[in-house]
């Protein structure tokens, strides 16, 4: 699929050294046709790499895509340079007067503080509402998926003992929903989070399905009826080592982590990960794309239904 970023993006360069088909904004302006608008709500620390990988899911589509990356507040991550973020970023009062066909909200290492604690909290909200009237199919990934749901419904995640962390076997639970459309009826996908949300919570919610789920892992991927919200609790932009940094990150920090499960060959961190959940990773955001928010978004977005 042809994504169109700035010229300059580093991820133009890294994706187009892997031979996926990202086009700059000078040769998508040649082309007379109505793109997707997606934003990124990007809130991990690292954004050089958090953009990589989701714009790498983003790839598999015939369907242009305009993208605009959007940061929660003016503060600059430790691990971003502010020249890049200067660049590159919109701060959210550039973009609110705009629609979107698409959002994807990313996690974000704030698992262990309270929602309410947390210091864009009151900004988070405010974007959570605007994005549910403004834009046609929002995707939330790992802490934004809890915190959405916290938001909208009011349910609460428990803490874990231990974190979640490794590669887990999930089952399809809705196998006709076109999110879900050629999955395998068993597939993996990472997790890395402290976070739970029970499955009774989700069952209790009206108008939310849940499409995914693992034994081990608990609920993975869940939608509202009028797909309008996607909750994902796991990372399936997950490059195949970023389980392994953090990992390390954690052994460095003294925080006694626990092998990542499923994700080192025999569990053994001194050898190669098991890469097993790309092709499902993709599959999802590319079934996103398609039929929650192609499929269904206005061509002129001002017509965007409103809730």
């Amino acid at each position: 699929m042809p994504i169109n970023i700035p010229s300059d993006l580093p991820a133009l360069d890294v994706l187009l050294q892997e031979n996926i088909f990202a086009m700059d904004s000078r040769r998508a302006g040649s082309q007379n046709i109505r793109p997707l608008e997606v934003g990124i709500l990007n809130l991990m620390p690292n954004k050089i790499e958090t953009e990589i990988q989701i714009l790498r899911l983003l790839s598999n589509t015939p369907i242009q895509i305009n993208v605009d990356l959007i940061r929660i507040d003016e503060t600059t991550p430790k691990n971003t340079p502010k020249s890049h973020m200067d660049a590159f970023y919109h701060e959210f009062s550039e973009v609110s007067d705009k629609n979107y066909d698409g959002w994807i909200v990313t996690g974000a290492p704030l698992g262990l503080l309270d929602y309410e604690d947390v210091k864009y909290w009151d900004k988070m909200t405010e974007l959570l509402d605007w994005a549910r009237d403004n834009v046609q199919s929002t995707l939330f990934l790992c802490w934004a998926a809890h915190a959405a749901l916290y938001h909208f419904y009011g349910v609460d995640r428990k803490i874990r003992e231990y974190k979640l962390s490794g590669v887990f076997e999930h089952k399809v639970e809705q196998a006709k929903d076109e999110l879900m459309r050629g999955f395998d009826p068993l597939f993996w996908a990472p997790h890395s989070r402290v976070g739970e949300v029970a499955e009774a919570d989700y069952k209790s919610i009206e108008g939310l399905t849940v499409l995914a789920q693992s034994d081990a892992a608990g609920t993975y991927i869940s939608a509202t009826d009028d797909k309008r919200l996607v909750f994902v609790t796991g990372h399936p932009e997950y490059d195949p080592l970023t389980l392994a940094q953090e990992y390390e990150r954690d052994l460095e920090a003294e925080l006694s982590p626990q092998v990542p499960e499923n994700y080192f060959a025999n569990d053994d961190p001194n050898q190669a990960p098991l890469v097993r959940w790309k092709s499902h990773g993709s599959l999802l955001l590319t079934n996103w794309l398609n039929y929650y928010v192609y499929q269904n978004t206005p061509f002129d977005l001002t017509q965007l239904r409103r809730k």
